[in-house]
């Protein structure tokens, strides 16, 4: 009987000690895991909001991107969507496409709405309409090495590198690529989501 009480008296200590071990596993697997979500995050990427028509159709006000941080692109190139600080601008960072890199030059036909790259008319499948709006910034231009030339996709409702306080980019201001949809604004005029939308974006 004796025995039997040692026995029986045990078995709920044992059992403590398995859910405190269960417990602690559990807690460190979270820390673990708000750790390396945290350092992806700081790092590697972030998630942005876009404000604004300047990217429409392409982006809508409101979507939510993923952003890829600078320090993991390997370079700039035309088409890809980048997200960029130019204080001189505006304290809030800018969504807008590369149209041309370092050493290239930039021309624009505000009579046609057709922009130029090293002389050649570029093929813009994903503009709202042609470039009609002339912001001050004199062409042709050459794009200074380690700088980028932005502009929006929705070009005659886009403040971007035809304005002379963005004017061209340096690379160093650019906080990111950004290369995913990951969830749809409201469409500006039936206000309502197409999450059909959400997907990787494309340089052109």
């Amino acid at each position: 009987m004796e025995e039997f009480e040692k026995e029986t008296g045990e078995a709920p200590e044992g059992s403590e000690r398995a859910s405190s071990r269960e417990l602690y596993e559990w807690l460190r697997s979270c820390v673990a895991a708000v750790l390396a979500i945290v350092v992806v995050f700081t790092f590697l990427v972030r998630m942005m909001g876009v404000e604004g028509p300047s990217m429409r159709q392409t982006l809508q006000a409101g979507d939510r991107l993923l952003v890829l941080n600078t320090p993991l692109v390997n370079e700039y190139r035309r088409g890809d969507i980048v997200i960029a600080r130019k204080e001189t601008f505006s304290e809030d960072p800018i969504v807008k496409r590369v149209i041309a890199v370092g050493g290239q030059t930039v021309d624009i036909d505000f009579s046609a709405g057709v922009v130029y790259v090293d002389g050649a008319a570029l093929e813009e499948d994903y503009i709202n309409d042609r470039t009609y709006l002339y912001e001050g910034t004199d062409f042709p231009l050459t794009v200074p090495e380690g700088s980028v030339f932005l502009m929006g996709d929705n070009r005659n409702m886009s403040t971007d590198s035809r304005e002379p306080r963005i004017g061209t980019v340096d690379t160093r201001y650019l906080i990111g690529k950004a290369v995913f949809l990951l969830f749809p604004g409201p469409d500006s005029v039936t206000g309502k989501r197409d999450f059909s939308r959400i997907g990787f974006l494309s340089r052109d």
